[in-house]
């Protein structure tokens, strides 16, 4: 939750090659303050069986930069992963020769206090797209 002197951030999953929520995926958060700054991890969580992390933890006060990491390779490396994007990428190699084309995504974004961040990411075997939302 945000608040006058805090950011706050969001996130969720849609796995866009399967049309459903990404469910499973790491995701860990850092924050910086200043852009220079060192990076301090603050923790993470994973996503749930709507794609959603609901439980990230707080941005400390000074915060101006986020970073998002998202561990995809597991997430595509599951038998049930890969068995539901054959069902749903008939033209998509079945077997990848080093797995996930992108084992991890990172995004790193500027914050203002007293504003909601929620950052989704529409992720698929060979690419990926954020934005900010609401």
């Amino acid at each position: 939750m945000s608040t006058e002197t805090t950011a706050s951030v969001s996130t969720h999953i849609l796995d866009t090659s399967i049309g459903k929520p990404a469910e499973g995926v790491s995701i860990s958060l850092a924050a910086r303050t200043g852009l220079n700054g060192e990076w301090t991890a603050l923790g993470g969580s994973a996503t749930d069986a709507d794609g959603r992390c609901k439980d990230l933890p707080a941005l400390p006060e000074g915060t101006t930069h986020v970073r998002l990491d998202f561990e995809t390779e597991t997430y595509f490396s599951t038998k049930q992963g890969e068995d539901k994007q054959a069902e749903a990428q008939q033209d998509a190699p079945r077997v990848r020769d080093s797995g996930a084309f992108f084992p991890e995504v990172t995004i790193t974004f500027a914050v203002n206090p007293g504003e909601h961040y929620h950052v989704p990411l529409l992720l698929n075997p060979f690419g990926y797209s954020v934005y900010r939302g609401s």
